[in-house]
C-alpha cells in the first residue's frame, strides 16, 4: 500500500472528526426545542464538543511518546463511534453533553496525531498536504448544516428508520450521530486495512520528552496560542450562533441556517490555497494580516445593512477565518525539529483549543442575559484585534519567532 492511500484514508477521519464537532452549531436550535433548554445550555452542548477536543490534546502528546502515530489515530476512531452513539440515545441534556464531549474527544485525539503524522509522511510538501487534508474537514463543515436540514426537515420521511432503531420517530436529528458512529467504525477498519505493508516515517522516533519540547518550543508554541486561543475564541462565539444572529439581522430561517453553509463552503478553497502561500511568504506576517482581516470583517458583518450584503460578508469572512488554520498548523509543523514535533504540537494545540473551548458558552451566556448577538461580536472582535496590535508591535521589534 501506498502514503498516499493512507492519506485518503486519514483525509475521512479529518472529515468525520471535524464533522462531529461543527454539526452541532446549525443542531442548536433543535437541541433547545427538543430538551426545552435556553441557549445558554444550548451553547453547553457545542462547547462540550470542543472543550473535549481540547482536554486529550497534550496528553495525546504523552501518548504518542509511547505509542505510534497509527495506534492512536484507529483509537480515535472508536471514540468517536462511542461518542457519536451515546449522542444518538440520549434523552436528557447530559447525556447529550456526554456525546458531544466524547465526539469532541476523538477530534483531539486525532487532529494531534493526524496532523504530525500527515506532515511526516510528506515532509518536503508539509504545507499543500496540511492543506488538502483541512479541505476534508472543511468539506465536513460545508456540508453539516444541509445534512442537519435533511435530517430535520420534510423532505423524506425518516419514521421508518427511526423506528427500526428504536428512536424517537420525531426527532429525526439523531440520525446524524447514528450515521456518524456508522462512518466513525468504517473509517478505522479502512485505515487499519490500508496501513498494512505502508512504510511508515520514523521522524518521531526521538521524540520522547513531553515536557523538554515544551520547554525548547515555548517562544513558538505561545505565538500560536496567543492568535488562535483568542481568535478561536471569538470564532466559537459567531459560528456557533451564526444561525441565530442573522435570524437577529432580519434574514429569513431557511437562509440564515444555510448561511453557515457559505461560510465553510468559503472556507474549501482556503485550504488549499493557504497552505501552499503559508510554504512560500513571510509566515508570521501572513499570519497576522489573515488575524487582522478577520477582525475587520467580524465587524463589517455586525454592519451589513441587509441579506445579500451579510451573505457577501459571510463569504469573505469563511475564506479568511479557515485560511488562517493550515497556515498555523504549516508554520508550527514545519518549524519543530523531529525530535520536539508531536509534543511540542500536542502542547500547543492543547492549550489553545482549552482557550476557545468556552467560546459559544460565553456567547450564549451573553445572549440570554439579553446581549444583542452584534454587541457581543464586536466584543469578540475588539478582543481579537487588541492582541493582534500587540502581536504586530513585537513583530515590528524583531521579537515574534520566524
Amino acid at each position: 500500500m501506498s502514503r498516499s492511500r493512507l492519506f485518503g484514508a486519514l483525509c475521512g477521519y479529518a472529515f468525520l472528526v471535524n464533522f462531529a464537532r461543527v454539526v452541532l452549531a446549525p443542531l442548536v436550535s433543535v437541541f433547545i426545542a427538543t430538551f426545552g433548554v435556553g441557549e445558554s445550555t444550548a451553547g453547553l452542548v457545542a462547547s462540550a464538543a470542543w472543550l473535549g477536543s481540547a482536554l486529550p490534546r497534550i496528553p495525546t502528546g504523552y501518548l504518542l511518546t509511547k505509542f505510534s502515530r497509527l495506534r492512536v489515530v484507529l483509537a480515535a476512531g472508536i471514540v468517536l463511534a462511542v461518542g457519536a452513539s451515546v449522542a444518538a440515545v440520549a434523552g436528557s441534556v447530559p447525556l447529550l453533553i456526554l456525546g458531544a464531549g466524547m465526539s469532541g474527544l476523538a477530534s483531539g485525539l486525532y487532529f494531534v496525531t493526524g496532523n504530525t503524522l500527515v506532515s511526516e509522511l510528506f515532509p518536503a510538501r508539509v504545507g499543500r498536504m496540511i492543506g488538502i487534508h483541512g479541505t476534508s474537514n472543511q468539506v465536513a463543515a460545508a456540508v453539516a448544516a444541509p445534512v442537519v436540514t435533511l435530517a430535520v426537515g420534510t423532505v423524506v420521511d425518516w419514521t421508518p428508520v427511526l423506528t427500526a432503531l428504536g428512536l424517537p420517530a420525531d426527532e429525526p436529528w439523531r440520525l446524524v450521530f447514528v450515521a456518524l458512529a456508522a462512518g466513525g467504525l468504517l473509517t478505522t477498519a479502512t485505515t487499519f486495512v490500508l496501513s498494512r505493508g505502508v512504510d511508515l516515517p520514523d521522524a518521531g522516533a526521538e521524540d520522547r520528552d513531553l515536557l523538554g519540547a515544551a520547554r525548547a518550543e515555548w517562544r513558538t508554541i505561545l505565538l500560536g496560542v496567543a492568535i488562535m486561543g483568542v481568535l478561536g475564541f471569538a470564532w466559537q462565539g459567531v459560528f456557533n450562533f451564526y444561525q441565530l444572529f442573522m435570524e437577529s439581522r432580519g434574514v429569513a430561517p431557511a437562509t440564515a441556517r444555510n448561511s453557515l453553509t457559505l461560510v465553510f463552503a468559503a472556507g474549501v478553497p482556503a485550504f488549499a490555497i493557504s497552505g501552499s502561500l503559508a510554504d512560500r511568504l513571510p509566515k508570521a506576517q501572513y499570519l497576522l494580516g489573515l488575524s487582522a482581516t478577520f477582525v475587520v470583517l467580524v465587524f463589517l458583518l455586525t454592519l451589513a445593512p441587509g441579506t445579500v450584503s451579510l451573505l457577501a460578508v459571510s463569504v469573505a469572512l469563511g475564506y479568511t477565518v479557515h485560511s488562517i488554520f493550515p497556515a498555523m498548523d504549516t508554520f508550527l509543523l514545519a518549524s519543530f525539529p523531529d525530535h520536539n514535533r508531536a509534543s511540542a504540537y500536542a502542547v500547543y494545540s492543547g492549550t489553545m483549543m482549552l482557550a476557545q473551548a468556552p467560546g459559544s458558552w460565553f456567547v450564549g451566556t451573553l445572549a440570554e442575559a439579553g446581549v444583542a448577538y452584534v454587541t457581543a461580536f464586536r466584543g469578540l472582535a475588539t478582543a481579537v484585534g487588541c492582541v493582534v496590535l500587540v502581536l504586530v508591535v513585537l513583530e515590528r521589534a524583531g521579537r515574534l519567532p520566524d
